[in-house]
């Protein structure tokens, strides 16, 4: 291979979940959803199209193929009020982050209250989602949800708080604090809107492991994806790739090969679990084996949308997707933009391939 050109193993050869699946309501449902959530005026006219270049509605038609076109329009939603969380608490200290936090679990446990004037506009967004989400949404999942939000918006502060002290991590650390900081946690709470699945069943050790293992590999696929803009941004202490160097005393492409075995090994272990689920009865099984079918799809999805939409390789995508390599590109200073200010990257910006730096919004 070329000097600096990375091969990405592919870590779906032997993945049961091969088709891509697409939910039928997907362009109706993207309109609206993405109409919607502009309307909030959340980012500048250039940042929102960056924003909309990631396509959050095709990863959202992909990880939710299942559901019908109310249930499919909350996961829409969910995906706009997750990542604009992320996108400002990225430029936010732990104070700032907390504000954020507190201002969405306000709006979801109180939808029906008139947010104060003046608030951040993520807290009418949050309390709008909600109002139309608990129409569709099982008390079971309405309460489950919440929960499980308000778990990631205390690991948003804690992210950001460690960030604040540089903590710098090693590679079991650094897994631990993903597995909860990573926003699939409440996206997939979605794939069981219109369940009934007992919180007895959720807290099972088989099914809390598979998710811990699902957003181990989901983690993973999202830091190997996102590591040739990040290190380019010099933005990439907080990446698997970077941590595996420093500890491992490894050059980039060795690992990336470390960490593809160790995908492989997560892969196993979930598909281990898939294949050895407790029962619960025949009502509540019928429940958990399209969840955990869904659990198996979302990987197929993440890896389909990572190179599809434009969010780590531009228009490069689908072609690194089939060769899977691509070419590293020239470490540049690039400004802290929040989220209310243009992207731009410097008119002298350099070009790795067809893609740069400036192609690809940093959107988780």
């Amino acid at each position: 291979m070329e000097p600096n050109t990375i091969y990405i193993v592919d870590h779906l050869r032997n993945w049961p979940w091969k088709r891509r699946a697409i939910n039928p309501h997907y362009e109706q449902c993207k309109s609206e959803s993405e109409s919607w959530a502009e309307n909030f005026h959340a980012l500048s006219p250039k940042a929102q199209n960056a924003f909309n270049r990631c396509n959050l509605s095709l990863l959202a038609a992909m990880a939710y193929p299942k559901l019908n076109k109310d249930g499919f329009l909350v996961g829409c939603d969910v995906m706009n009020l997750v990542f604009l969380l992320d996108e400002w608490s990225e430029e936010s200290n732990a104070a700032e982050a907390q504000h954020l936090g507190d201002t969405i679990m306000d709006a979801l446990r109180n939808p029906h209250n008139i947010r104060p004037q003046g608030e951040w506009a993520g807290g009418e967004l949050a309390r709008q989602f909600w109002v139309n989400a608990i129409r569709t949404a099982t008390p079971t999942a309405q309460q489950q949800f919440i929960t499980i939000f308000q778990e990631y918006s205390n690991s948003v502060v804690q992210q950001s708080a460690d960030r604040d002290q540089r903590h710098i991590h090693t590679v079991d650390s650094y897994m631990k604090t993903r597995r909860i900081t990573i926003g699939a946690k409440p996206l997939i709470v979605i794939n069981r809107v219109h369940m009934d699945i007992p919180d007895y069943v959720m807290s099972n050790e088989v099914i809390k492991r598979m998710h811990e293992t699902l957003y181990d590999m989901l983690g993973i696929e999202n830091d190997l994806y996102s590591y040739n803009v990040e290190q380019a941004r010099g933005d990439d202490g907080f990446n698997l790739v970077t941590i595996v160097m420093h500890q491992l005393q490894l050059d980039v492409q060795s690992a990336f090969d470390w960490i593809g075995t160790f995908h492989d090994e997560l892969a196993e272990k979930f598909l281990h679990d898939y294949n050895n689920l407790p029962s619960w009865g025949q009502e509540v099984d019928k429940g958990v084996a399209q969840y955990v079918d869904d659990l198996g799809n979302w990987v197929r999805a993440n890896e389909q949308w990572s190179f599809e939409s434009q969010r780590y390789f531009g228009t490069e995508g689908l072609r690194i997707m089939i060769e899977r390599t691509f070419k590293l590109l020239p470490k540049k200073e690039y400004m802290s933009v929040k989220p209310d200010q243009q992207l731009r990257a410097p008119e002298n910006a350099a070009s790795g391939g067809n893609y740069s730096p400036s192609d690809v919004i940093p959107c988780v």
